[in-house]
């Protein structure tokens, strides 16, 4: 979905005859770029038509927010996994005439931005010119944002959703999960953050991957008597919320295998551990009807923020050449 900026009005618009993003140029194989950058918002994909509508309405508020203060030219929604446009066409169909910042819209750093994105980026940077009117000819200069978390705005959106805790409660920051170590440590420390937020100890469980999993969290919270009370540290309604949702209520959860290289896990029951209070699990980041106010303002300036850090590793890098304007970077 592109979000181009036409005529001072947000506009979702569509590429040309020849596939590109309209605005693009090609002089004899060469991009001439211009000062503001295009954004491809990635986020993982979902068959949620719930979290579907979440995230498009995100990435409506991102981009009316980056032109309302003249950071970016045109956006573009995009996805690793499940859903289309994937990263390279998301790339392609972008103005060839300027610089592109990636921004991931996930929450920590896991196979999908260490592999997924920097392949992409990578076939991007190395695509030759040929002027034929193919879609991304020629080489693109591609740059990539940071994840959205770990942030201390992310745990104030994560202790809003909790309901009032009490002394018996048993806080779990309830995260995805990955075969990375690094995406997994982010979470940990997401947790961190929220324990400061909260003042009081928070646990971190995982749904896959190599992590504690959420399971054991919730189960030995139950065999000490306390309410486990799950924070959502997911950015929508997905399979993942309902993996969660099962595990905090008691019923059977199980996952085969989740793509890039997440671990099962087995077919258990959250109550194994011989009963004990109900859990509570809290609204994931993006929740409510599919208008802006479903969009925490926190999430905006996050991702706002990534943007202009994707912009100045695209300065340092080429500021000579391409005249990255200093007013981005503080608009």
């Amino acid at each position: 979905m592109l979000f181009g900026f036409l005529g001072g009005s947000a506009t979702r618009g569509e590429p040309d005859a020849g596939g590109r993003a309209h605005g693009a140029e090609n002089r004899g194989g060469a991009c001439t770029v211009t000062a503001l950058p295009s954004v491809g918002l990635i986020s993982h994909g979902t068959s949620s038509p719930t979290g579907q509508v979440l995230i498009e309405v995100l990435a409506a508020e991102v981009a009316t927010d980056l032109r309302i203060r003249g950071i970016a030219d045109e956006v573009m929604l995009g996805h690793v996994d499940v859903q289309k446009p994937d990263v390279d066409e998301v790339i392609a169909r972008l103005p060839a005439d300027r610089p592109v910042i990636l921004v991931p819209l996930l929450l920590s750093p896991g196979y999908h931005v260490h592999v997924d994105l920097a392949e992409a980026a990578d076939r991007a940077e190395r695509m030759p010119p040929n002027g034929d009117g193919e879609p991304g000819f020629g080489p693109r200069r591609v740059r990539r944002a940071p994840t959205l978390g770990p942030d201390p705005r992310l745990a104030e959106i994560l202790a809003d959703r909790l309901p009032a805790l009490s002394d018996n409660d048993g806080v779990i920051l309830a995260a995805a999960g990955s075969s990375d170590e690094r995406a997994n440590e982010a979470c940990c420390e997401m947790g961190r953050l929220l324990a400061a937020k909260l003042e009081r100890p928070v646990e971190v469980g995982f749904l896959a991957g190599a992590g504690v999993p959420l399971r054991d969290r919730v189960e030995e919270a139950r065999s000490r008597g306390a309410r486990p009370v799950l924070a959502n540290y997911l950015l929508a309604p997905g399979f993942f919320d309902d993996l969660a949702r099962k595990l905090v209520d008691g019923g059977t959860a199980s996952i085969g295998s989740v793509s890039g290289g997440s671990a099962s896990i087995g077919n258990a029951k959250s109550g194994d551990a011989g009963g004990g209070p109900a859990g509570v699990l809290a609204p994931p980041l993006l929740t409510g009807g599919g208008s802006a106010s479903a969009v925490p303002p926190q999430l905006v300036d996050i991702v706002r923020d990534r943007v202009r850090e994707g912009i100045r590793a695209h300065g340092h890098a080429h500021a000579r050449t391409h005249q990255v304007a200093p007013e981005m970077l503080s608009a």
